[in-house]
């Protein structure tokens, strides 16, 4: 019987996204069929594998050399769009990297991070289709790296990735996606307006999944969230995040009163 998070291993270094997300709906429909098996404790190596697998396109640049997107032209509207694909194109893969390579923790964890793998190839399938009805694809746009950078420095421990993935890079979408969907609104491009309140909605879900399991990670090792996030942020170099903030969406996500009265919003 095929195991979950070898699968997931699998799945992360194909390079193809079509193939990619096309397995990843299968993985998830088996798991759900219980024709596939989950070993938690199981310290699995990826060997030779260059991770995550993606297609040439797009070329990965520096943040300040990606193009600004202007809205008043359908080439600024696409790669505005192009953005977003890229963002759900690594948020796949950083679901996937999280299932496979962190053993010892709880059959629900591996489940809740599997669903989120899912949500995010389905976001990418929904940004992809409404991009190429403006003639592009995904890759026809350069796009950094930054959030995979981040899922990169915390190979190494599960509360870091928990702390400074969905928690920090993640949660900016939460603050970010709303403006977005507004300047399609004021456009009238009804079908991108419809894909970002899908995103947003899931994506609080999503953080809210990292704000589990890391407060579950701080309270076996008797930790302070605040002080362990404090400790976390200045070891693995997290952004400094600066508003504005979606305090609504971050309160739905699971942060506390304390951790929102910290940003300073």
């Amino acid at each position: 019987m095929p195991e979950l998070r070898e699968t997931s291993l699998a799945i992360l270094a194909i390079l193809d996204a079509q193939t990619k997300v096309s397995q990843l709906f299968n993985l998830f429909d088996a798991y759900q069929k219980q024709i596939i098996s989950l070993d938690v404790s199981r310290q699995i190596e990826c060997g030779a594998l260059t991770l995550p697998g993606r297609p040439a396109k797009p070329d990965l640049v520096l943040p300040k050399l990606v193009p600004k997107r202007r809205m008043d032209t359908p080439e600024g509207r696409a790669g505005l769009l192009h953005s977003l694909a890229h963002i759900e194109f690594n948020a796949m893969n950083l679901a996937l990297d999280a299932i496979w390579r962190f053993p010892g923790m709880p059959k629900e964890y591996y489940e809740d991070w599997l669903k989120v793998a899912k949500e995010e190839a389905y976001h990418f399938s929904l940004v992809n289709e409404h991009l190429q009805t403006l003639g592009f694809t995904y890759g026809d746009f350069p796009a950094h790296n930054s959030l995979w950078e981040m899922v990169e420095r915390t190979t190494d421990s599960v509360i870091a990735r928990m702390a400074l993935v969905p928690r920090t890079m993640e949660a900016r979408g939460l603050d970010a996606v709303p403006s977005i969907r507004d300047r399609f609104k004021q456009i009238k491009e009804a079908r991108a307006v419809e894909i970002l309140e899908i995103i947003l909605n899931d994506e609080i879900g999503h953080v809210l999944i990292g704000n589990r399991w890391f407060n579950y990670l701080c309270e076996k090792d008797s930790l302070s969230p605040i002080s362990a996030y404090r400790e976390l942020a200045a070891q693995y170099r997290a952004p400094v995040l600066k508003g504005p903030f979606n305090i609504e969406a971050r309160k739905q996500a699971g942060f506390t009163s304390e951790e929102l009265d910290l940003l300073g919003a």
